[in-house]
């Protein structure tokens, strides 16, 4: 062990992060890390309960002079994304993270950290470790497979939890608290295809692509307003149906996630050879406007036409086919659909069009839905199935999790500003976040939760680059236990 780390590790937070970052723990495989944190707690003679699913909920009494005050939830995830770099020999399976420090970051050689959200998993194993500092009651969750869709939090059972005060560890920038975010809903709409023969002979097959956008993660990047590759397909699709007396479509295709802002796209239609000046001409201009619309955002699309060898074995759409596709592309809702009125620069709900594909006879769209507020996310979802609706198609609610409404009266974030101010001098930045926590999943199971969230500075989070910053992670260690302490 390098003498760095090993002086790192006398600190009892980084002491803790360098225990767990010794055990595997991907998403899926989180036994051997569950078993240890009821080991932990039942060598401290601190209740515990594992669940089936390895959720872990620990319990450690007020210390003297807190035994009135409101009973702190610490709730984080025990599961990381693992990532490495090419030519990194390393079995996540089995192998221990390799800790290293480079100047004031903790990394890991050549994977991911797993700082989200083992920091949260360290700070609180730091708290029940400590017989020297004054807290109230506190509740500990540590939950699985928080990194593929919240599915342990979701299926936790808090019937045996008992606190009032929710503080959850997983944000990423220091001095900002986190106090809602936006729930979520995916949908997959289909809608059947009709087929026509036509004379190949008299078109030229050309296969249109759209590169060069930026995309994003859609509850990050959605108020970027940013181009969605599906979405231009439509446009440029409208553009040369209208110039066009006799298009045809044979496929569209873009996207490979639902929250993702899709960064390319593909279409191969056929062209009358008698029409290729008009359809060239129709092409340059559509292309002349989307660069436009998007030159701020996106800077670098590049939107391109090859004339191929056609395809016979490609069916091609019937004209009433090609004419939904179209008027779906070109109706959906996308982006941004609404402001937060008590959170300035907060996005309330969003639609992201993910993927598009031909799967067999059918035209297949697969939507993320988000928003702070439940019904607006459901009015969503059934807009489209509206749409679908129109087209002889169906529109079905796939994963979903809750989201985590603003409470503008909390003592419990009162305090926290207060007890920041105090410390640092400055006010800290209260905000929300469109994309979704787990916090929304336990203020749906316990709405009467006072909830926050915050954590140490951490960049580059499910990369090889993932760092954590040391002196960050150590003032936010400070600040948590005099949080606890002002709780009384």
């Amino acid at each position: 062990m390098e003498p760095s780390i090993k002086a790192l590790l006398e600190d009892r937070v980084f002491y803790f992060f360098s225990q767990i970052s010794d055990i595997p723990r991907e998403s899926g495989n989180e036994k051997a890390i569950s078993d240890y944190l009821k080991n932990f707690a039942q060598e401290r003679g601190l209740f515990v309960r594992q669940d089936e699913y390895l959720n872990i909920l620990i319990k450690k009494p007020a210390t003297p002079g807190y035994e009135k005050a409101p009973i702190v939830i610490l709730q984080g995830h025990m599961d990381m994304v693992c990532e490495k770099n090419a030519g990194t020999v390393h079995d996540f399976l089995k192998d221990p993270l390799k800790l290293v420090i480079e100047g004031d970051f903790l990394k890991a050689d050549g994977t991911t950290l797993g700082g989200d959200n083992g920091i949260a998993v360290a700070y609180a194993l730091a708290l029940l470790d400590a017989s020297d500092l004054p807290h109230p009651g506190l509740e500990v969750i540590v939950t699985t497979d928080e990194e593929v869709g919240l599915t342990g939090a979701l299926a936790m059972d808090v019937s045996d939890v008992e606190g009032k005060y929710f503080v959850n560890l997983d944000s990423e920038e220091e001095g900002e608290f986190v106090v809602s975010c936006a729930g979520g809903l995916r949908a997959i709409f289909k809608m059947p295809l009709q087929y026509q023969k036509v004379e190949r002979s008299a078109y030229n097959q050309v296969n249109l692509s759209i590169k060069g956008l930026k995309g994003g993660h859609s509850g990050v990047e959605i108020d970027k307003n940013r181009a969605n590759a599906n979405m231009l397909t439509g446009i440029v699709l409208c553009k040369l149906n209208d110039a066009l007396d006799d298009l045809k479509v044979l496929t569209v295709s873009g996207g490979m996630k639902d929250n993702v802002i899709t960064r390319e796209g593909f279409s191969t239609i056929l062209v009358n050879k008698n029409s290729m000046k008009v359809y060239e001409d129709a092409l340059l201009d559509v292309i002349a406007e989307i660069q436009y619309e998007y030159k701020t955002s996106d800077p670098d699309i590049q939107i391109t036409s090859e004339v191929v060898e056609c395809d016979p074995s490609i069916q091609v759409l019937s004209k009433q086919s090609k004419e939904d596709l179209i008027f779906l592309l070109m109706s959906f809702p996308t982006g941004i659909q609404a402001m937060s009125a008590e959170i300035p620069g907060l996005v309330e709900s969003s639609i992201n069009l993910g993927k598009l594909r031909i799967e067999e006879d059918e035209l297949v769209f697969e939507f993320a839905t988000r928003s702070s507020v439940k019904s607006r996310k459901q009015r969503m979802v059934r807009t489209l199935q509206m749409f679908a609706d129109k087209v002889g198609g169906t529109c079905i609610e796939t994963k979903k999790y809750p989201e985590w409404p603003f409470k503008s009266q909390s003592k419990l974030l009162d305090q926290c500003v207060a007890t920041y101010e105090k410390l640092y001098g400055r006010k800290p930045i209260v905000k929300g976040l469109h994309a979704g926590l787990e916090s929304g999943v336990f203020l749906e199971k316990l709405p009467h939760l006072e909830a926050i969230s915050f954590g140490p500075d951490l960049f580059d989070v499910h990369s090889p680059d993932e760092r954590l910053s040391i002196p960050s992670t150590k003032r936010t260690w400070e600040y948590l236990t005099e949080v606890l302490k002002s709780l009384i």
